[in-house]
């Protein structure tokens, strides 16, 4: 008998690398992520799976006891990994699920330090996003009902003798990157979004920017439907506080919060602070927002990479193409004419229902993304 053993190939060999050459790149997220609940909202560990459902969608996510669930402050990387995708394809570069680069590369475009905790922290990071199971129902066709992947099928580091991280390498699940190069499945996002330090915080500007965008009139979401919309562990009450600390605080960048009320309805409106392409300079504080224990502050050790450093704040000059509206039927809210947003007997609430390439590239002609 030989004793050979079969060895399974990585999936890597059967891809070409996507070698990232430069850091520079307007952030993007990937539209899907930013308004279903997908990462949890705390620095520590959280086990608890996410079970979702809106209509016909559907999102389930699922820890391991070991890492615990990958956190909205790990999709810094799938952010990261988003945004060098598309300047590339815009660029008329050839790109792959397939990503090499520099950890230096990836913590600095993400506003974060890069000493040796920080490189340990992205590690984690990786390990969480890894581990961490999704299945869901978005985007497949009509004989595929769900879609089971995990945010990074394997990634490795090149290290010296003496330690020191040379480059890294991971590859992306095919669902992910299919949302990410298909050009109407992203959108471009305040790079202060990484100064925001609150599990809550960060997850609300992400439904901002995907919901009311730079649309005049706003969206509005009651707070019940926000609490389901996050995955938060929070009871409904502790979550309530603490939208109504953010919304006094106004920590989002590019956009206003209000508190209405409806009766025993208490409601979040959503409106864009400009609605001008050019820069956005608004201060973001850098305090932390909960005041839950469950929902992570800034500080915390167990998990989820560090605060970062003050960054200008410039809103590409893509805007939205249109508007925002295509997750209204599992949304409560909407965009009402602007005599609504100061008379509540005019606003109607409804109800919710149930690749390696080498510099240079061979360019493609590409339009901005």
């Amino acid at each position: 008998m030989s004793s050979r053993r079969l060895v399974t190939a990585s999936e890597r060999s059967k891809l070409e690398p996507f070698v990232v050459a430069t850091g520079d790149a307007s952030p993007r997220d990937q539209r899907d992520l930013m308004e279903r609940p997908f990462f949890s909202l705390a620095k520590a560990r959280r086990t608890t799976p996410i079970l979702y459902e809106a209509g016909d969608v559907r999102v389930e996510v699922y820890a391991a006891l070991e890492f615990g669930m990958a956190t909205i402050w790990d999709a810094d990387v799938l952010i990261w990994a988003a945004s060098q995708i598309v300047e590339a394809e815009n660029l008329g570069f050839k790109t792959s699920r397939f990503l090499r680069f520099t950890p230096y590369q990836l913590l600095t475009a993400i506003g974060r330090q890069t000493g040796s905790r920080d490189y340990k922290l992205l590690k984690g990071a990786f390990a969480r996003l890894q581990s961490t199971v999704i299945r869901t129902t978005i985007r497949n066709g009509e004989h595929w009902r769900r879609h089971q992947f995990s945010w990074i099928n394997e990634w490795e580091e090149c290290t010296t003798r003496d330690g020191r991280v040379e480059g890294m390498e991971f590859v992306l699940p095919d669902w992910f990157y299919r949302g990410v190069v298909d050009r109407s499945l992203v959108l471009t996002i305040d790079p202060a979004y990484f100064r925001l330090t609150g599990g809550i915080e960060r997850w609300l500007y992400r439904v901002a920017r995907k919901h009311a965008g730079r649309q005049p009139r706003g969206w509005l979401f009651e707070f019940a439907h926000l609490h389901e919309k996050s995955g938060s562990l929070a009871k409904l009450a502790d979550f309530a506080f603490d939208l109504r600390r953010i919304s006094a605080r106004q920590p989002l960048p590019g956009y206003r919060l209000r508190v209405e009320r409806d009766g025993r309805r208490e409601m979040l409106r959503i409106l864009p602070a400009g609605l001008s392409t050019g820069p956005v300079d608004i201060a973001v504080n850098a305090v932390g927002t909960s005041g839950v224990p469950a929902i992570g502050t800034s500080g915390v050790r167990l998990s989820g990479l560090r605060e970062c450093k003050p960054q200008l704040t410039l809103w590409p000059e893509t805007t939205i193409p249109a508007l925002n509206l295509e997750s209204n039927s599992e949304s409560n809210s909407c965009c009402w004419p602007a005599r609504s947003a100061d008379n509540p007997a005019d606003r109607p609430i409804s109800d919710r229902p149930g690749r390696q390439p080498s510099l240079p590239f061979s360019r493609k002609p590409g339009g901005k993304r």
